[in-house]
């Protein structure tokens, strides 16, 4: 285990910026608002555009990882995080808001699927989506430190001085990625990959495209993760604020609380696929869960905060089952194809992050940013993981060796 702590502890770091960068806004939006003058549309644009930047590079990303490997394609790219950071912190409208968050999104384009792409190596099958859960319930260390610090850090020296201290920390992280992390274990004795042309390159990412059970595993990955985050990075804080009243702090504290409750979530997710002895039924119970919780919140007028705060907690936690669609979107390929594989599965999860905060930023302002305006978005977010769950029906299921049967 000891050779795979310094491989573990950069992925977490690199996650961890990526997780801040993705929930950053929420906490924030009220100042955002203010000092930037955005409408409720410009905010929601300005969530999606990190993950609009992130679904358009997917391929390259993809390609990337099978040509030159994760270290040195992730190394690169966190440069770009860098300099988007710098340009937040520097913007004065809504155009730079949405450009800054557009460049770092490149810049973490890479950061989830190298921990799948090196986990797959460096861990037996069986345990993989335990590694994964471990990785990415730390990565959220990020979703934490964007809520109270973060609020505390804007209330303390302004979100801008907030940003340019992140860029550099992004810099550093960047150099001890490039500096520890090894694309295989020192164990493997394999030879190395052929160096591919561009030509196989491409028809390899068509074979990919033509594996059988990709489409479902898709489906249902466009909704999950991307429900959860859009309630938690972008209309968290916002709700929090017009419908509870809730000052800078008092909403970091509130997403705080959720932000720990997902790393619960992706923690008790992670052996399930073991226990249960079947992916597609954990997958699909959670969303099924995730589901009545929003159909809660879209129904009920004004809960009182103590009652809206649980039921945020809950969805967090039980929204958190993104891992083990991962996982099994992983199993399909095989390695020589696993670079493009997993970053044409991310694809889905990137494009439903990128097109729910966006669309629910209309559905905010036509509503007024109010009671009605949010109950609207949860209730869209229950229809949409409701679809997802009925593509998702055809997925094959699978499980992981020595599972429960």
């Amino acid at each position: 285990m000891a050779p795979k702590l310094p491989l573990l502890a950069l992925l977490i770091a690199v996650t961890c910026l990526s997780q801040f960068y993705r929930v950053s806004n929420s906490v924030i939006a009220p100042e955002l608002t203010r000092d930037l003058d955005l409408t409720a549309r410009q905010l929601g644009w300005a969530g999606s555009a990190f993950f609009f930047a992130l679904f358009a590079v997917q391929i390259p990303v993809g390609m990337w990882f099978d040509r030159f490997g994760a270290r040195r394609t992730v190394a690169a790219l966190s440069l770009l995080a860098m300099a988007g950071a710098l340009w937040i912190a520097r913007a004065e409208d809504a155009a730079d808001l949405i450009a800054g968050r557009a460049i770092v999104g490149v810049g973490c384009a890479a950061s989830f699927m190298s921990v799948v792409f090196l986990c797959a190596r460096w861990f037996q099958p069986a345990r993989l989506a335990t590694a994964l859960a471990c990785v990415f319930a730390a990565s959220n260390i990020g979703t934490l430190a964007a809520a109270t610090p973060l609020a505390w850090v804007a209330a303390t020296v302004g979100w801008r001085h907030g940003f340019l201290g992140l860029a550099a920390v992004t810099l550093l992280v960047a150099i001890g990625f490039y500096a520890v992390v090894r694309d295989r274990p020192p164990e493997y004795r394999g030879p190395e990959p052929a160096r591919e042309t561009p030509i196989e390159i491409l028809r390899g990412l068509w074979q990919v495209w033509r594996t059988p059970g990709l489409g479902p595993v898709l489906s249902m990955h466009f909704f999950a993760y991307a429900t959860m985050l859009t309630v938690l990075g972008v209309w968290g804080g916002p709700y929090l604020y017009d419908v509870h009243g809730l000052d800078g702090v008092q909403r970091g504290n509130v997403l705080l609380a959720m932000g720990a409750a997902q790393i619960l979530g992706i923690l008790a997710y992670g052996p399930m696929d073991r226990v249960v002895g079947s992916r597609k039924k954990v997958v699909f119970t959670g969303a099924a869960i995730s589901m009545v919780l929003l159909v809660v919140l879209a129904l009920l007028p004004q809960p009182p905060l103590w009652l809206a705060v649980v039921l945020l907690m809950a969805f967090c936690f039980f929204c958190a089952y993104g891992t083990v669609i991962v996982a099994q979107g992983r199993g399909l390929f095989p390695d020589r194809l696993a670079g493009r594989g997993v970053t044409t599965v991310n694809m889905a999860q990137c494009l439903g992050l990128a097109v729910l905060p966006a669309g629910t930023g209309y559905i905010v302002e036509a509503f007024g940013a109010g009671d009605v305006a949010y109950r609207w978005v949860f209730g869209v977010l229950a229809a949409g993981l409701a679809v997802g769950s009925v593509a998702y029906v055809r997925a094959r299921d699978s499980a992981t060796p020595g599972a429960a049967r």
